[in-house]
Order: structure tokens, then sequence, then C-alpha cells
């Protein structure tokens, strides 16, 4: 090759490389069938909640698809939807409440016992109740943050002592003869032919279906929930949410007790601890709906129903009572699978 001659005092400059302009990135497009399958997912149990309901429809047709039964279903089960909302919020954080169940148990029974024993007025009785269920969740909280126990252990622990508290303040009887004024707050008024508690579970639904998706609390829960060590890594004080999460779910507790004491005009010492498994089949389920992989309260709201429903369906065609534990356990199991299997896939999804 001939070496150009460069004249004396010129400087010569690197020519910069020019390259070829790219096209922008173009973000990477669900298939139709993938968007297909994941729209399927979230509505799955919503439409078999309605293939539920057709089916002993068809069965029952003088009896099962009537306003009555329906206002019954809707009616009853509020209870069981605060629960549920109350256990979610602490499922959410990666934690278990067992203790549930029994500070309903509680919080009902302080409002029997000092509303009609002692004469309290409803309103203090109510205020009482559910502090005191709000104080074991401080306590399960701060044994489980502080302390390092097990949630499990603790809740187990805690729930069992709650039962022993109902025992003793009601010498194992039931309590019957709470105000009226608590009966008509529950049961006694209605709207559209369906009992007042059922709007303060859709109320109590609608709040912490807010608090989960639209603000940043909600976010915090599930990244604690999702990874404990990346969120303190990334600057979340996850003791205190976690603390707060079960602080959440005995209020929660304490609530679904005033109304149950208000559904039962009393409060019975042990058919509390009958919500347990329902409340967790009814959680579990709910995270296979609406968002797939993780606790939601529409998911829940969805789940309560649809599992009543299939109950209520049952009884009527007069199977026995032990079939109702049948559906609940089976149903706990398939929902516990279904929903890791979704959260899995949504895992690998995200990756």
């Amino acid at each position: 090759m001939e070496a150009k001659n460069i004249p004396p005092g010129e400087v010569t400059e690197p020519r910069e490389t020019v390259e070829p302009p790219t096209e922008p990135e173009q973000p990477t497009r669900r298939s139709p069938s993938a968007l297909r399958s994941l729209n399927f997912e979230r509505w799955a149990l919503l439409v078999a909640w309605g293939v539920v309901v057709l089916v002993f429809s068809l069965i029952k047709p003088d009896t099962y698809p009537t306003s009555g039964n329906f206002q019954t279903i809707f009616g009853s089960q509020a209870v069981l939807l605060v629960l549920t909302l109350g256990l979610i919020v602490t499922l959410t954080v990666g934690d278990f409440d067992l203790s549930i169940a029994s500070n309903m148990s509680l919080s009902a029974m302080i409002i029997a016992v000092v509303n009609t024993q002692h004469g309290w007025p409803i309103v203090p009785a109510i205020i009482v109740a559910v502090v005191a269920a709000t104080t074991l969740g401080i306590l399960n909280g701060g044994l489980v943050v502080l302390v390092g126990v097990d949630s499990f252990i603790v809740t187990l622990g805690s729930g069992t002592i709650a039962l022993g508290i109902v025992q003793w303040i009601s010498h194992g009887n039931n309590i019957t003869g709470v105000s009226s004024q608590l009966t008509d707050w529950t049961i006694g008024n209605r709207i559209a032919g369906i009992s007042l508690i059922f709007y303060y579970g859709v109320a109590a639904t609608l709040l912490l279906f807010y608090v989960f998706e639209f603000t940043p609390l909600g976010r915090r829960l599930l990244f604690v929930g999702r990874g404990r060590s990346v969120s303190r890594l990334s600057g979340l004080r996850v003791s205190r949410i976690r603390w707060g999460a079960f602080i959440v779910t005995g209020f929660m507790a304490g609530l679904a007790g005033v109304m149950y004491a208000g559904s039962l005009g009393g409060a019975d010492p042990a058919s509390g601890q009958t919500f347990l498994l329902p409340a967790f089949a009814a959680a579990f389920l709910g995270a296979t709906a609406i968002y797939p992989g993780r606790f939601n309260p529409l998911g829940t709201f969805i789940a309560v129903y649809f599992l009543v429903s299939g109950i209520t369906g049952l009884q009527l065609l007069g199977v026995q009572n032990f079939v109702q534990q049948l559906f609940y356990g089976g149903a706990l199991v398939i929902a516990v699978t279904l929903s890791q299997f979704a959260r899995r896939r949504g895992v690998r999804k995200a990756t």
C-alpha cells in the first residue's frame, strides 16, 4: 500500500465510524393463545361459579334458583367473607394466622358476655371486643417478628389460648339475648331483600381491593411476601410490614366477631372454629382468580360464594353433613395446588 504524503504542520483527525441506525426494540408481545390462556385463568373460577349455580338450578328448579335462596346465600356468608379478607393480609406477606377463627369467637363472646350479663351498652361492648381481637394480632406479630418464632406455631398456640378464654368467660354455655340494635345492624334490616351484613362484606372487599391495587402499602405487602431479603435490601421495613399485617388480621377477626354475634343474637363457644377451614379454602381458591398466583380481595369474594353455592346445592339434595367437610377439605387441597401452579407460572413469565 502506498503511504499518502501529509503536508507538514497539518494534523489529521481520526475519522468517526458511523454505524447504521438501528431500529428501536419492540416490546415483546404475547401471542393470542397466551392472552387467551391468561384471561381464562383470571375468570375460570367465576365461570365455574356460574356453572355450579346452573347445574343445581336444573336439578332443583323449585328451590335453588329462587330469590329467597340467593338472599340466604349472600346474606349468610358475610362473616366468612370478612374473616377471609383479614386472613389474606397475613398470607400476602408470607405468614399464617391459624388463630383467626378463635379470635373471631373471642370477639363475639366478649360482646355477648359484657352486653347480656354485665349490662354494657352495645357500642362499648363492640369496642372492647375489637380491641381484644386486635391485641391478639399485636401479640402474634410481636412473637413472630421480634422473637422469630414460626407464625404457624405462634398462631396455633394463641388460638388455643383464645378458645380457652372463650370457654372460661362463657362457662362453656351459649350466650343469647344480645341487644337488638346489633341484630338490626346486621341481619334485621335489608336492602333489596339481602341483609345489611352482606353490604358490609362488599364494602370491606372494595376497600381492601383499593389498598392492595392502588396504594404503596399494598405493593409493599406483595413485595415482602415475594421476597423478604430483596425487600429488605430495597429499603422496605419488612418487620414492621409483617407485624402490621398481623394487626390488621386481628382487627378484621374482631369485626367478623361483631357480625357473627349480631347474626346469632349471641355467641357460641364452639361454632366459630368451623370457619377456619372454609376461610383457608376460600383464600387459596381466590388466589387462582382475577389475579392468578396472588391473594386478592375480588378473587376471595368469588371463592367464598362459589363454595357456599356448592354447599347449599348439596344440602338441598339431602346429602349428609359430613359432605360439607369433604367439600371444603377437597377445595382447600385443590386450591393450594392451583394457586402454587399459577404463582410459578407467573414467575416463569416474568423471568
